[in-house]
C-alpha cells in the first residue's frame, strides 16, 4: 500500500468514526454535524459522504447518514482502538484530558489486532474511554444516556460522558465541575435560548444551550 492510499484509507475511517460518533452523542449524523466533527466545510463534507455512500458505507436519509452493516464494522473497530489509545494516555501516561483525543487519533490507524487485545488486557477491558463515552466490544450494549437538554428538572442525575473531540470545550467544561461521573442537577432552561442553570456537585452554574447539548447524561 502506497502512502497515498494509506492517507486515503485513514480519510475514510476518520469519516466513518465521525458520522457513528455524531450519531452516538448528537443525532442525527447530519452533513453539517459531520462537517464540522471533522473540521471541514460542508460541502467537503458532503462529497466524501456521497463517495462513502456509493462504496456501500453509509446510506442517506432525510435527517442525515447511518452507517450500513460494512460501515458501521469498520466505524467500530477504529473507534475501539481510539478509545482504548486514550485509557492508555490518560490512565497510563497521565496525559491531561484535553489533549487525549488528538493524541489517540494519531495511533487509531497504526494499532494491530494484537496490540488492540494487549492494550484491553492491560487496562482491564474498560467499557468507557475517559470522556465516558463506551468502547466498542467491551461490557455488552452501551448504557442509555440522554441528552442534559431532554432530562426532567429538578432530578440528580451524572454526567455521562463529554465530547472528546473539542478540547477547548473540555476545559471549560472542566472548570464548571462538568466532567463524567458529576453529580448535576438540571434547575432551569430558560425561554427564547437563554442560558441553561445547573447544579454541579452542589454548585449552581449557568451554561449555554451549545454546550449543554454535547453532555450526555445518566441516571
Amino acid at each position: 500500500m502506497t502512502t497515498h492510499d494509506i492517507a486515503r484509507v485513514e480519510r475514510m475511517e476518520m469519516y466513518l468514526k465521525g458520522v457513528l460518533t455524531v450519531a452516538e452523542t448528537v443525532p442525527p449524523a447530519t452533513v453539517s454535524k459531520v462537517a464540522e466533527f471533522m473540521g471541514v466545510s460542508a460541502p467537503s463534507a458532503s462529497e466524501m459522504l456521497r463517495r462513502l455512500e456509493q462504496q456501500g458505507y453509509v446510506r442517506g436519509a432525510d435527517d442525515g447518514f447511518a452507517l450500513t452493516p460494512s460501515g458501521l464494522a469498520k466505524a467500530t473497530k477504529v473507534v475501539r482502538r481510539l478509545r482504548l489509545a486514550e485509557r492508555l494516555l490518560a490512565d497510563i501516561l497521565k496525559l491531561d484530558l484535553p489533549k487525549v483525543y488528538d493524541e489517540a487519533c494519531k495511533m487509531e490507524h497504526v494499532i494491530s489486532d494484537e496490540v488492540e487485545a494487549r492494550l484491553a488486557a492491560v487496562l482491564g477491558h474498560p467499557r468507557t474511554c475517559p470522556h465516558g463515552l463506551p468502547i466498542p466490544g467491551e461490557g455488552g450494549d452501551a448504557p442509555m444516556t440522554r441528552g442534559l437538554l431532554e432530562v426532567p428538572l429538578g432530578q440528580p442525575l451524572r454526567v455521562a460522558s463529554v465530547p472528546e473531540e473539542d478540547a477547548e470545550m473540555l476545559v471549560y467544561l472542566a472548570d464548571q465541575g462538568l466532567v463524567p461521573g458529576a453529580a448535576v442537577v438540571v434547575e432551569e432552561i430558560a425561554p427564547f435560548n437563554g442560558p441553561v442553570t445547573v447544579t454541579v456537585e452542589g454548585v449552581k452554574r449557568a451554561i449555554s444551550r451549545e454546550v449543554a447539548a454535547r453532555l450526555r447524561i445518566g441516571s
